[in-house]
């Protein structure tokens, strides 16, 4: 089955299924000889490539789209300077950090899944192989779109089948959990019809029961949730990596999957987008001239190189740059090993302050770094890890202790802080709540920077009071800022602007209005 960085036939169809912004902008089916597409193998592939194409954008994970939502605003990541304050410092609005760019981008999946759904199934002009894979990685990718858009707004806009251009313009918004319950639903039907082993870079039945089980863990369905991750380990061919550090490698270009890795974006320089590469790791790469501490010094004395450009040609030397943006850096909590437990594995392999013998001015995330030369500045080839399986291990246990208390899940836990620590130091004997709330932090050092914390943050209903107790830098103030409703962004100004129809159900606009 082909991979699809090596689909070298689809630039064509996707500037046609992704041509528009804003999803009520245009009716898709205006553009599309539907009739005359789909008829075989390669243009259902091509279709349901293009989904994926989307997650590929700016806006989504080719940069800070989702981490803006996702990882800023917490207790992990916080700008070198004094940039990205409106989304870091909770100044969001109506039409100032709302969310736009990825509200249009989430319907864009939802509508080109839902033509690919709808001419895909029974359609026996392609084989049932391809039939079955391509509905179930458009039923899987509709349902990330939802799981992103209900998560960062709640109630919104809801269909599964295209509409006519003046309804859809006029649609108010449904409840959460009604869509959640048919996304869920949805899941199932792509468990089923997906394939168990991984190509790299689609959708797997265990992708679809990943983002299934967070579902139901969002909604405090532990019952569910727990049944989810317990398929995935016992049935689903990953397993955890002997050594954390290697799970986020991707300095080999030619090696850049493993085994515990469920579900990934893939970004590649060498595919046949403009927009292939990702620039995420540029945010988490330093800045040369940033770097390091007491970067003019002269060690050697007056005349002598500097720091800055000693450490430049040691770089050279390593084949390697440090030519990132340096926003996305640990805040100062975070970055201290002295907050971590001192046994400990994955602070060095998560969080770096020295390098090559140079002290640095900022803390970096090491697992999020790419310093090779081979991975150029604005065109990195790192993939987005969204789903891997010491995730679901530790959902499992979080899901259990909530079912039935500590006992049974400790085994859960335990599996990952094996690696974790040298001495090993397995979890036993706690309470249910002691165990719930030890979660808070473990679920913080396994996970950091992958793009849960917030979220899990607002579920266990402490990110107000985490916000305000975490030590920030002098610039940011988010802690003065928050407020209850900031759990959700407001519906985008464009869209209001198009259709108010979305203020119907609530004036106040998730509490942005004050109503």
């Amino acid at each position: 089955m082909k991979n699809i960085r090596n689909t070298t036939i689809l630039f064509t169809l996707m500037l046609v299924l992704t041509s528009c912004e804003k999803y009520l902008e245009e009716d898709l089916r205006d553009q599309i000889a539907v009739e005359n597409f789909f008829n075989n193998d390669q243009e259902a592939l091509l279709a349901t490539n293009g989904l994926y194409r989307i997650l590929l954008r700016g806006n989504m994970y080719g940069t800070r789209g989702i981490d803006n939502y996702y990882v800023n605003g917490a207790d992990e990541v916080g700008p070198s300077r004094n940039v990205n304050g409106q989304i870091h410092n909770y100044l969001i609005q109506e039409g100032v950090a709302d969310g736009n760019a990825i509200w249009s981008s989430c319907y864009e999946i939802v509508r080109n899944a839902s033509l690919n759904i709808s001419n895909i199934e029974g359609n026996e002009n392609i084989s049932e192989d391809i039939r079955n894979q391509t509905l179930g990685e458009s039923y899987f990718l509709r349902a990330l779109a939802y799981f992103h858009l209900t998560n960062l707004w709640g109630d919104v806009p809801y269909y599964r089948e295209l509409l006519p251009l003046e309804e859809l313009g006029s649609l108010g918004r449904f409840s959460k959990d009604e869509i959640r319950s048919d996304m869920k639903a949805d899941l199932s039907l792509a468990f089923e019809l997906l394939p168990s082993e991984p190509d790299l870079g689609r959708a797997s039945k265990w992708a679809a029961a990943a983002l299934k089980a967070k579902f139901h863990l969002f909604d405090s369905e532990w019952a569910e949730a727990k049944a989810e991750c317990d398929e995935i380990i016992d049935n689903s061919p990953h397993r955890l990596l002997e050594n954390f550090a290697d799970v986020f490698d991707q300095t080999d270009r030619a090696d850049q999957y493993n085994d515990e890795q469920i579900f990934v974006v893939d970004f590649t320089t060498e595919g046949i987008f403009n927009d292939a590469g990702t620039r995420r790791t540029d945010d988490y790469n330093p800045r040369l001239r940033d770097e390091p501490s007491n970067r003019n010094n002269r060690p050697g004395g007056p005349g002598t190189p500097q720091r800055w450009q000693l450490l430049r040609d040691t770089l050279q030397t390593l084949n390697q740059d440090m030519s990132g943006f340096g926003w996305a850096v640990p805040l100062p909590e975070i970055a201290d090993r002295n907050n971590w437990d001192p046994d400990d594995l994955r602070y060095d392999a998560t969080i770096v302050t020295e390098y090559a013998g140079f002290e640095l001015q900022f803390p970096y995330y090491r697992k999020n770094w790419n310093l090779n030369n081979t991975s150029p500045r604005a065109d990195h080839h790192e993939n987005y890890v969204m789903f891997r399986l010491a995730d679901i291990y530790l959902m499992a246990a979080e899901a259990e202790n909530e079912l039935n208390g500590p006992n049974g899940a400790y085994p859960y836990v335990n599996k990952v802080r094996e690696r974790a620590f040298e001495p090993d130091k397995p979890w036993g004997g706690m309470t249910q709540e002691s165990f719930r709330t030890a979660m808070y932090d473990e679920r913080k050092y396994e996970l950091c920077t992958e793009g849960y914390r917030k979220m899990d943050l607002i579920r266990w209903g402490i990110l107000l009071e985490t916000v305000k107790s975490t030590e920030h830098r002098p610039w940011n103030n988010p802690g003065d800022n928050i407020q209850p409703y900031h759990v959700l962004l407001p519906i985008p100004q464009d869209e209001l602007i198009l259709n108010p129809n979305l203020l119907t159900s609530d004036p106040s606009n998730n509490g942005y209005r004050g109503g």
